[in-house]
C-alpha cells in the first residue's frame, strides 16, 4: 500500500476536498497522475467513436439486409450516447487541455450531431454534481421512478425503442431553440447552426459516397436505440441507491461486459462513482481510479453492481402495484437543453 498522501496542492485540493475520507489514502503523486488530460487519448476516443459509427454504415451499405441495418442502429445509438459521454467529458474541461479546443471539439464533433450544447449542457450538469440526489439535483425525475414493476420498466423501454421519448425530446428540442433564437442567445444560435451543419456534412458525406438513404440510420438510432441505452444508463447511474447521503453509496458503477460498453456504457461512463468522486479525471483514467480504490477496500461497501443485467432486474423488482409505495424526492422536473 502506498504512503500517506502529502498536503495537495490548491488545484487538487479544491477537487477532493469534499472527499477527504478517501483522497488522504493517495499519494499526491498518485492524485496528479488521475488528473493528466491527454490530447491525444482525446483525440483518440473522438476517432474511435466516430469510426465505429462509418463501419456500421458500410456495412449496411455493403449488405444491406433488415439484419445489418438493426445491428447499425443498435450500434450507432451506442456511438451516439458515446459522442454524448464525450460531450459530458467537455464539459468538464477534461478532453483536451487548450480549453478553445476542448470546447470547439466537445460541440462540433461531439455535442452539435447529436442534437446538443456544452453552454447550456455544462452549467445543468455541474449543478448535478452539486446536488447529487437532494431536491435540486436536475437528475432526479430520471431515477426517481426506480424500483419499479417489470412490465412498467417494459413499457418505458418499449416507448424508447418505438421512438416515442425520441419524438418528444425532438419536439421540444425545436421548440427550445427556436425560442433561444427569437430571444437572441448567442450561444442557442450558434449551436442551432452547429446542429444544422454537422447534420448536413454527415448527410453530405453519405450522399457522396453514393448511399444518403444511410443518414434515415442515424435519424432513427436517435430516436430510438440512443434513448434507450441512455435511459439504461441513467438507471445504473443512481437509481435505486443505498444511502443518498454518501458518497460511495449515492452513485453506482456497473462493471461492464465488452458488450456492455459497445451500447451502455462507451468510453467508461460506467465508472460512474469514481467520476463523482473527482469529475475532474478524464475517462481514460477512470478504470485506473478504479483499481487504485479497490486495492485500499475502499470500495468494500461502495455501490457497484455486476452487469446492467443486475441493474436493471433490481429496477424491475417492484411487486405489481406497489408503484406508490416508493418514497419519492421532491423537486421540479428538470429541463434537459438539447441545444
Amino acid at each position: 500500500m502506498s504512503a500517506a498522501a502529502a498536503p495537495l496542492e490548491p488545484d487538487l485540493q479544491a477537487d477532493a476536498d469534499t472527499n477527504a475520507a478517501w483522497h488522504a489514502r493517495f499519494t499526491r503523486e498518485e492524485m496528479k497522475s488521475l488528473l493528466v488530460v491527454s490530447d491525444l487519448r482525446g483525440a483518440l476516443s473522438v476517432a474511435i467513436n466516430w469510426a465505429t459509427v462509418a463501419a456500421a454504415l458500410s456495412v449496411a451499405a455493403w449488405w444491406p439486409n433488415p439484419l445489418s441495418i438493426v445491428v447499425a442502429i443498435f450500434v450507432i445509438g451506442g456511438r451516439q450516447l458515446g459522442l454524448a459521454v464525450l460531450m459530458h467529458e467537455a464539459s468538464h474541461r477534461t478532453m483536451f487541455r487548450n480549453p478553445r479546443v476542448n470546447d470547439g471539439v466537445g460541440n462540433w464533433l461531439c455535442a452539435y450531431p447529436v442534437w446538443s450544447d456544452l453552454s447550456t449542457y455544462r452549467p445543468y450538469h455541474l449543478r448535478h454534481h452539486a446536488k447529487n440526489w437532494t431536491a435540486e439535483d436536475p437528475d432526479l425525475v430520471l431515477v426517481q421512478p426506480f424500483p419499479t414493476t417489470a412490465a412498467s420498466l417494459r413499457r418505458k423501454m418499449w416507448r424508447d425503442l418505438s421512438g416515442q421519448t425520441g419524438r418528444k425530446f425532438a419536439a421540444g428540442a425545436w421548440r427550445r431553440s427556436f425560442e433561444r433564437w427569437r430571444a437572441g442567445d448567442a450561444d442557442g444560435r450558434r449551436a442551432f447552426v452547429g446542429v444544422l451543419v454537422t447534420n448536413a456534412l454527415l448527410l453530405a458525406v453519405v450522399s457522396a459516397a453514393g448511399a444518403p438513404w444511410l443518414y434515415l440510420l442515424w435519424g432513427v438510432a436517435w430516436l430510438t436505440t440512443y434513448p434507450l441505452f441512455t435511459r439504461i444508463r441513467s438507471i445504473a447511474e443512481h437509481a435505486m441507491v443505498p444511502d443518498p447521503s454518501d458518497p460511495l453509496r449515492n452513485t453506482r458503477t456497473t462493471l461492464a461486459r465488452w458488450w456492455e460498453r459497445i451500447f451502455f456504457a462507451p468510453n467508461r461512463v460506467n465508472y460512474h462513482l469514481e467520476h463523482h468522486l473527482l469529475m475532474t479525471v478524464p475517462h481514460y483514467r477512470l478504470s485506473q481510479m478504479h483499481r487504485l480504490l479497490a486495492e485500499r477496500g475502499l470500495l468494500d461497501e461502495a455501490l457497484v453492481t455486476e452487469g446492467y443485467p443486475t441493474v436493471l432486474r433490481r429496477a424491475a423488482a417492484l411487486a405489481p402495484g406497489c408503484e406508490g409505495q416508493v418514497p419519492r424526492v421532491t423537486g421540479p422536473p428538470p429541463r434537459i437543453p438539447p441545444f
